[in-house]
């Protein structure tokens, strides 16, 4: 079982309690308690968005990840390159999509706009290939805030992204 994660930030924080910040961070912990594998990949991560103490974690615990800037449309063979090795480890995947790794023009109502952000076309692709795989079992989206949402911009984002979920492509 493994996570892709498209997310501007790893969601490995510490802590007790879960919040937004810490999902991530509690499955390695579960599998590690259980002395399972923990297979989590994080596409459209922001470096000036996470800490060195986060990128250490996710080193640490061999986080598979692809940071925002390279994840042009330019560079997306290179990207799916990366994909395609993390789906061969899995019979199951779990799809998350934090809509803050979409770029602000495109997303603004999350909790964290992304300045830069990963384009749509390129999110699309990617997750077309994980759906492609068969091996999609959950699929959710995430960090929707309708009250910074400028003219339900990011709630249609989220809705085209959910039909083409459903679709399957």
């Amino acid at each position: 079982i493994g996570v892709l994660n498209f997310d501007a930030h790893f969601d490995l924080r510490a802590g007790d309690l879960g919040t937004s910040g810490t999902p991530f961070r509690q499955i390695a912990d579960d599998c590690a308690a259980r002395s399972w594998p923990f297979r989590y990949a994080c596409f459209g991560v922001s470096r000036p968005a996470n800490t060195a103490a986060l990128f250490a974690r996710a080193q640490a615990l061999n986080v598979c990840w692809v940071e925002d800037d390279q994840l042009a449309a330019w560079q997306l063979a290179s990207a799916q390159a990366t994909l395609a090795g993390f789906l061969e480890q899995l019979d199951v995947l779990h799809l998350s999509i934090d809509l803050d790794v979409l770029p602000a023009a495109n997303a603004p109502g999350v909790s964290a706009p992304a300045a830069r952000g990963v384009e749509l076309c390129v999110l699309e692709a990617l997750i077309d290939q994980a759906l492609a795989s068969g091996k999609v079992r959950l699929a959710e989206l995430a960090e929707l805030n309708p009250n910074f949402d400028i003219d339900g911009r990011t709630a249609r984002t989220a809705a085209r992204l959910l039909e083409r979920i459903a679709r399957g492509r």
